[in-house]
């Protein structure tokens, strides 16, 4: 199924998160617990050609300013969000009356690869934490040239579905996994996505990306805060094989980003 266009990816990502908090993880991970507390679990309610609601995952950027994909928000009338680590344990009242703002340039991977998937969710009520997660300086990525680009080590945190295949399994947990960098300029990267591997590797948590972790954050160094990319799609329905990102490094995204995150400076 290597050969399918990206979209196939990203409409099964959107109907298996259709039911009611039913996708929500990284495959081959480990619980992320208060490691990444910035990162939260996205829940919406819309009207979208799939469903009337769905899952994502997304990054603080500062207090109020929530980064997801725009396939998260692009059908969005309202959003719910947790950063709780264990949504099962105990998940509390979630952040809500929000604004919804999808990138003017998203127009359902029509303009693939530069699909300018993007959204942001902008919280009524601050979320008061000692760190946040950061945007990187623009053509970060592109000075991990080959052979350095090919063992450029990535981490991935997310809500999302642990496994697909041979059967469903999903805890409410944020979970984080470590996978490589494979591409930034093939005809599925092309300078706007990151390609990253989505198979388990040697030792404990390495994996890679899958349903319900779209709108998650890539963080380059691994052990940093640093978001250089958005959860986006993948090419099949097992989350296996590869994962795709949609850059934070370039124009596209930071031109947009930026002006909310002053915004609330202001």
């Amino acid at each position: 199924m290597t050969g399918r266009h990206p979209l196939i990816g990203v409409m099964i990502i959107v109907m298996i998160a259709g039911s009611a908090l039913a996708a929500a993880a990284i495959t081959f991970g480990v619980s992320d617990g208060e490691d990444h507390p910035y990162v939260g679990f996205a829940f919406f309610e819309g009207n979208s050609p799939v469903g009337a609601e769905w899952t994502c995952s997304g990054t603080l950027l500062s207090p109020t300013v929530f980064v997801t994909a725009g396939h998260c928000t692009y059908w969005a009338e309202k959003a719910s969000v947790w950063f709780q680590p264990d949504l099962s344990e105990n998940a509390g009242e979630p952040f809500e009356d929000a604004d919804i703002i999808t990138h003017p340039g998203f127009d359902g991977y029509l303009t693939f690869p530069n699909t300018r998937d993007i959204g942001i969710v902008i919280l009524d009520e601050p979320v008061e934490l000692n760190v946040y997660g950061a945007l990187p300086e623009l053509g970060l990525l592109d000075t991990l040239t080959p052979p350095r680009g090919r063992k450029a080590i990535i981490r991935t945190v997310g809500y999302g579905y642990q496994m697909v295949k041979p059967f469903f399994q999903w805890e409410p947990v944020r979970f984080t996994s470590t996978s490589k960098l494979v591409n930034l300029r093939s005809h599925l990267t092309d300078g706007y996505n990151i390609h990253t591997s989505n198979n388990p590797g040697k030792g404990q948590g390495t994996g890679g990306s899958c349903f319900g972790d779209s709108g998650g954050p890539i963080f380059y160094p691994e052990d940093g805060n640093t978001v250089v990319g958005i959860v986006s799609f993948g090419l099949n329905d097992n989350c296996k094989g590869a994962g795709f990102a949609y850059r934070t490094d370039i124009w596209e995204t930071q031109d947009f980003i930026l002006d909310f995150l002053s915004t609330q400076e202001e």
